[in-house]
């Protein structure tokens, strides 16, 4: 068997490595920056501390700020159509995963004949028009790794990922202190949804020595991590952790794929704009417990990998440990378990039933094939 992996060309990371910044401007001898972030972000002054560094240089740059989260594909049209008028020479995004994502788009859509719709049909037609610098400010969607961009699709009431080798993003920079300040419960859902990168790539179909690699090191940063990290604002050894395991399920991802808990999720954030970390983690640990018996080894190994001293000797309870382990951590970060809490009806079943059996992109990487009875059962399983 042949594999791959694609990893971004530069990555700088620890606190205070925005500092190479400068470097990576004057390298690319940039003249004007396109700078993708959200309103959030430069409400918190993240995006001056960025800005001042091309304020000190003389660059000129433009922000464009009005993006929202799970953006539909309509929404990143929007906003790449008021960047095509600016001449920039290099594209920047600050901020989580939804902001990435638009900035890898416009990295291959500014001047191009294409449109986001195109690509959502036929992504091999993406050519990079600009190189990208990453900087992530949430711990968990590993968009600053990976080749892919999520978009919302609402006239089917679901989810699709748009993938091509040209959106790899060229640098990244992951400084913590961009996370020090972030909110609980967004510590809580990307860095489970971080966990749920690790946990599926490792145990998909199309897992490969390259992408374990990357996993298995993410996984023990995530597990090890992400209970200090959502407790303790003030822990930048645990938020670093995190960030950088976030990136390696970013990196595992390229080289692997993402399974059933991302694919059954997809229907939740389109119809009822659950964030994204959040109905990953609603699914997971139900998911996970659905393939244990396919991927039991690999689970099995996964728990030999990261966790130590704890008393489980047979195969079957270092799998179960590890599908305990994600429910514990979903639980104690106070992320809902219940769709029901998100307005999600029985009578809405079916529908999530349908949308879910389409995300065969993720699907076909499951180890276990899942039936709709079998994703009517999971779904159930968190309609309480």
């Amino acid at each position: 068997m042949s594999y791959q992996i694609k990893i971004p060309s530069c990555v700088y990371g620890g606190p205070g490595s925005i500092e190479h910044v400068n470097a990576i401007i004057k390298k690319e001898d940039s003249k004007k920056i396109i700078i993708f972030t959200d309103k959030g972000i430069r409400e918190h002054g993240f995006l001056d501390i960025l800005t001042n560094h091309f304020d000190e240089m003389n660059t000129q740059y433009k922000v464009y700020d009005d993006l929202i989260p799970e953006p539909a594909y309509q929404d990143a049209e929007r906003v790449i159509k008021e960047a095509e008028d600016y001449d920039g020479d290099l594209i920047i995004a600050i901020g989580g995963g939804s902001v990435m994502d638009v900035a890898k788009l416009c990295s291959v859509l500014k001047g191009a004949t294409y449109t986001v719709k195109d690509l959502l049909n036929d992504p091999t037609q993406a050519r990079k028009q600009l190189k990208t610098i990453m900087i992530p400010t949430t711990c968990g969607t590993g968009s600053e790794a990976t080749c892919n961009a999520i978009v919302a699709i609402p006239e089917e009431q679901s989810k699709k990922g748009i993938v091509n080798d040209n959106m790899i993003p060229d640098y990244v920079i992951l400084d913590a202190n961009f996370i020090k300040k972030l909110p609980r419960s967004i510590v809580a859902a990307t860095g489970v949804d971080a966990l749920a990168h690790v946990v599926e790539c490792y145990t998909s179909k199309k897992a490969t020595p390259l992408s374990d690699t990357y996993a298995l090191a993410g996984a023990k940063l995530i597990f090890n991590n992400i209970r200090e990290a959502y407790d303790d604002a003030d822990n930048l050894e645990a938020k670093n952790n995190l960030l950088l395991g976030a990136f390696y399920g970013g990196v595992a991802i390229t080289g692997s794929g993402t399974t059933a808990v991302h694919a059954l999720s997809y229907p939740l954030g389109g119809k009822y704009h659950i964030a994204h970390g959040v109905s990953n983690a609603i699914l997971f640990a139900h998911v996970m417990e659905f393939n244990k018996d396919a991927c039991e080894d690999r689970l099995a190994k996964l728990y030999d990998a990261v966790f130590h001293g704890i008393p489980v000797k047979t195969q079957a309870e270092k799998a179960q440990y590890v599908i305990d382990q994600i429910a514990d951590i979903v639980k104690t970060t106070n992320i809902p378990t219940d769709l029901k809490e998100f307005g999600v009806k029985k009578e809405d079943l079916e529908t999530l039933v349908e949308a879910g059996s389409k995300q065969q992109r993720l699907l076909v990487n499951n180890r276990k094939e899942l039936s709709l009875e079998d994703i009517r059962n999971i779904y159930l399983k968190v309609l309480k």
